[in-house]
């Protein structure tokens, strides 16, 4: 049965969380996105729609970045499973954890060079730092059922969201120091941004360090053969393919898990534009927004978190899929120019953005088998989740460009998630069946 860590072997796993999630916030949802827009638009901010040329080929900028960030979860869900396995069979997790650690952070400190003579090498940033996160949280992830007995999941789990909301916020306020008063410092409004992703490497690999120093060791499940080292990465998931069909419950969990995430990540990586770009949101407020969205996403992690053990995770997460549906309405309805309606829109997005990560993280790691394959069966949820943001993400895109709008993308993300709620709610349904017989 495993026991819980120490407290000074879980606080260095959560700061981890508060490690990386400066790219989550600064990269992915505030600076980087508004920067990247601004540069590759045509200022004026009466067209909502821009088109670049990249490689011979024009493309609606924000489609675009939706593209590249396709790209970068597909190479992520090609390559997870090989390195998850390899860790697991050798031991290491630590050392590809420090390894994904430094390329994001280092790709991160490169986009400072990005402008708008230079688009393929952001996009090629955007794209190994968005390796870097999404590799790095595979290892990161699959720590929690070494550290936390059961019981103690859920709450250790939404730690990890908090600490990486608190973090940061704190970069993020810094950073928003530069943005908001450029002059104070000599630069422009485009050096400041530059500099925000030049501190976010900093920030992620310094930080990162400290976190890994408290991790505790893995123990290889290898016999020593190197042979089929790399096929054996994919022998693994197949294998933890095969436990899974026969778990029903994990099994209807995932696909449920598949379909809502294609609407959680994507929501969360096309906000930003979808408010520069559609709404005409200003830059500033935008930032305003996303640091509203942090502060709420705390206690919102907690609340769901209680949430889940007063009605258990099904329940939990099925509440918290219906206000997603209901959001993705409200966000299609959102009027240009609408500050105070982005808003509040904002504050409640927070509120179940960590919520539904965490329960959804800690709920995976209950309804797994008891197992030293941790990596390998955390590599088959990260696979899971990374083919759901791609296919999110392109949907996303390509509607956009057949449309014209990003509205309806937005609305066409409450599919994903109706699918994903009943797909939930039969896994919720054939779980108590089963506990009903075992009771028997």
């Amino acid at each position: 049965m495993i026991k819980t860590a120490s407290k000074k072997v879980i606080n260095g796993w959560a700061m981890y969380d508060w490690a990386n999630s400066a790219y989550n916030l600064v990269i992915t949802s505030t600076i980087f996105p508004a920067y990247y827009e601004a540069v590759t638009g045509d200022g004026n901010e009466n067209t909502q729609v821009d088109s670049v040329m990249l490689f011979g080929r024009s493309f609606v900028n924000t489609a675009l970045y939706n593209y590249a960030l396709s790209v970068a979860f597909i190479l992520v869900a090609i390559s997870s499973p090989i390195l998850s396995s390899i860790a697991d069979y050798k031991g290491n997790k630590k050392n590809f954890l420090f390894f994904f650690c430094t390329v994001g952070s280092i790709a991160c400190a490169s986009m400072y060079f990005f402008d708008a003579h230079n688009l393929w090498f952001g996009l090629l940033c955007l794209i190994l730092a968005c390796i870097g996160f999404w590799n790095s949280l595979v290892f990161y992830n699959s720590f929690l059922p070494e550290i936390a007995a059961p019981a103690d999941q859920d709450r250790i789990s939404a730690r990890g969201f908090a600490m990486g909301y608190t973090g940061s916020m704190i970069l993020q306020i810094i950073c928003f120091v530069f943005v908001l008063s450029p002059d104070s410092f000599g630069i422009t409004v485009g050096k400041a941004s530059q500099i925000s992703f030049l501190l976010v490497g900093i920030w992620w690999w310094g930080f990162g360090q400290f976190a890994l120093r408290r991790l505790p060791a893995s123990t290889p499940i290898g016999n020593g053969s190197n042979t089929d080292i790399f096929t054996k990465g994919y022998k693994e998931l197949n294998k933890v393919w095969q436990q899974v069909k026969h778990l029903p419950v994990l099994k209807r969990y995932l696909f449920s898990f598949f379909f809502y995430n294609m609407g959680v990540q994507t929501v969360m990586l096309v906000a930003t534009l979808y408010g520069k770009s559609e709404l005409n949101i200003p830059t500033t407020n935008l930032i305003i927004a996303i640091l509203i969205i942090q502060l709420i996403a705390i206690p919102g992690a907690y609340t769901i978190a209680l949430l889940s053990k007063k009605l258990g995770n099904f329940r939990a997460l099925m509440i918290t899929v219906l206000v997603w549906i209901v959001l993705c309405v409200i966000g299609y309805y959102l009027p240009r120019n609408g500050i105070l309606p982005f808003y509040g829109l904002a504050t409640m997005v927070g509120f179940v953005m960590g919520g539904i990560q965490a329960l959804s993280r800690s709920t995976y790691a209950k309804l797994m088998p008891e197992t030293k394959d941790t990596t390998s069966f955390f590599s088959f949820y990260d696979v899971t989740e990374k083919i759901s943001i791609v296919i999110g993400m392109l949907s996303f895109g390509y509607i956009n460009e057949f449309t014209g709008t990003q509205r309806n993308s937005v609305l066409a993300l409450v599919v994903f998630f109706v699918v994903g709620l009943v797909i939930l709610y039969t896994a919720a349904v054939l779980q108590k069946k089963i506990h009903k017989h075992e009771t028997l």
